[in-house]
């Protein structure tokens, strides 16, 4: 396999949870229903909700959302368009089994 040196700057956030067992159902449709605002951010290119492996104390999901740069991820946090999607955010702590880890990639190849 052949690798290109990207042109562009993509950034990736990615945020995992680890989503308590018979929680997943549910936790799905939460994102499904969920207004993210983020196509209002200039710089938004896509987003993905990924489930992963289940354990016996949790199953790994994560949020993983390309931006054309760290820029536009920056600009996003800062939005009004944030703070809109992530009000209700703290009423879904049941579905937890700890904190969501937040985690911040810049492309390279």
């Amino acid at each position: 396999m052949t690798f290109i040196e990207k042109d562009s700057q993509m950034f990736i956030a990615m945020n995992r949870f680890k989503v308590k067992p018979g929680s997943e159902t549910a936790f799905i449709e939460m994102w499904r229903q969920r207004e993210s605002f983020l196509d209002e951010v200039p710089g938004f290119e896509s987003f993905h909700l990924l489930q992963g492996e289940a354990f016996d104390e949790y199953t790994l999901f994560s949020t993983h959302v390309c931006w054309q740069s760290r820029a536009s991820f920056d600009n996003w946090v800062k939005s009004d368009a944030f703070k809109k999607a992530h009000a209700g955010a703290g009423q879904s702590r049941d579905f937890y089994a700890g904190p969501p880890r937040l985690e911040l990639f810049d492309a390279v190849l």
